[in-house]
């Protein structure tokens, strides 16, 4: 098979902080809807946590699931079949061989939340309390695992466990096994479902957090002065990729082209972004490359853009650095202003809306911005929407995570 083969994007699906699907959720980024409100879980006030709210799930997937269903899965794995049973239906529930048919769905700590609960109650309960599918339940796989089952993968089932770069990475991955031979179609994302105590309150000590308790729509601020942290968020986003000759060999809608993944690690520190952005940039400039592109033709960036002092302006750095004067051409937003941060499905779904960017020809504004840092020199987009040129385009989703993982991936309209 020919490594040059096109992979476009045939289905979409999510469930995020600001709806249960990725039409409700799209609509709230349009509407610049904040995700982020005030925790009523009681272990907030138990542990005396500095930081009392997050970007929680809109939709309980009990509503959507079956209960048994739900009994047997960790929420990241609840959440990643939600929005891959959406993605499957938005592209028609194609028929294809399951030999020829594969999943790959990332996540940054999988299953955290079953195994801290289940660690509760063997230490206070003992052992016969232990639930029998603890461990399948904690797989970092387990997501890919059970959309495989509920689907007929069978060309496989793969788990990109990469920190925020999880889900981006999932779908750089999916779109090399097409373009290698091995699917004809994947269904690609990321998962998470971490709002628990422990990893609040290790993200708290890191001082990761923003702790804006009084004001929490307005918590997450990329870009802005006043920003302070990130705001934890959770959900799963996913899409439905195929070759280009499959996909129109059934008739199916085309949102956008996806093209390889540019990849690249800082081998700088485990959780600090290298400054000076030199493992983003090449990840961006790859990015463009291996989709046949120039920088001139990247007319829209969605950042990572958590709202962290130091990460926003190091990956402004590095968009400068990628591109140069091309820079000026680019709009950028920065969509965790509204979603918060969904950690390892957070490329998943920011990739989702660069398609939709591209599809609609329309870049989000990214909400809370007072007063722009003025060490940040891009094209931010806020207040209004910008609207993307007619004609041939591209956009770029950028993904970084802890442990210096960098994740570019370039979306072309079609």
């Amino acid at each position: 098979m020919s490594t040059e083969r096109r992979v476009v994007v045939t289905g979409l699906g999510a469930t995020t902080p600001l709806g249960g699907t990725i039409t409700e959720t799209w609509d709230a980024i349009l509407a610049g809807t904040p995700g982020a409100r005030p925790l009523p879980q009681e272990w907030v006030e138990q542990y005396d946590l500095p930081v009392t709210f997050a970007a929680s799930i809109h939709t309980s997937p009990e509503e959507v699931l079956a209960k048994v269903e739900c009994r047997r899965m960790d929420p990241s794995a609840q959440y990643a079949m939600v929005a891959s049973r959406e993605a499957w239906s938005d592209a028609g529930t194609p028929e294809v061989d399951p030999e020829r048919f594969m999943v790959a769905i990332g996540s940054g700590m999988g299953g955290v939340t079953t195994l801290l609960t289940q660690w509760d109650n063997l230490r206070e309960k003992g052992v016969r309390r232990v639930f029998p599918l603890t461990v399948p339940m904690i797989m970092p796989n387990s997501s890919s695992g059970n959309v495989s089952l509920a689907l007929g993968a069978r060309a496989g089932a793969h788990t990109s466990v990469s920190a925020c770069a999880s889900g981006a990475e999932a779908m750089g991955f999916a779109v090399d096994q097409i373009r290698a031979g091995r699917a004809d179609i994947v269904i690609a994302g990321g998962t998470e479902a971490a709002i628990h105590p422990l990893p609040f309150a290790g993200f708290a000590q890191m001082q990761a957090l923003s702790t804006r308790n009084d004001d929490p729509g307005a918590a997450s601020r990329p870009y802005d002065t006043g920003r302070d942290g990130f705001v934890m968020g959770e959900g799963a986003a996913v899409i439905v990729l195929e070759s280009e000759e499959h996909a129109k060999a059934r008739g199916a809608r085309i949102y956008a082209e996806l093209a390889p993944a540019g990849m690249s690690s800082d081998a700088h520190h485990i959780t600090a972004p290298e400054p000076e952005g030199a493992g983003a940039s090449r990840a961006m400039r790859e990015a463009v490359q291996l989709a046949g592109l120039t920088p001139q033709d990247i007319v829209h960036i969605n950042a990572h853009a958590t709202s962290t002092p130091v990460g926003d302006v190091a990956e402004a750095n590095a968009i400068r650095r990628a591109f140069g004067d091309a820079t000026d051409g680019m709009c950028v937003s920065g969509t965790k202003s509204m979603t918060g941060h969904l950690l390892g499905a957070a490329g998943a779904l920011e990739a989702l809306f660069t398609i939709l960017s591209v599809h609609h020809r329309i870049a989000p504004a990214t909400i809370n911005i007072e007063n722009l840092d003025p060490e940040i020199h891009l094209d931010v987009v806020r207040g209004e929407h910008r609207t993307l040129p007619d004609g041939d385009i591209a956009a770029l989703n950028n993904s970084f995570g802890f442990g210096g993982h960098n994740v570019a991936l370039a979306v072309k309209s079609v």
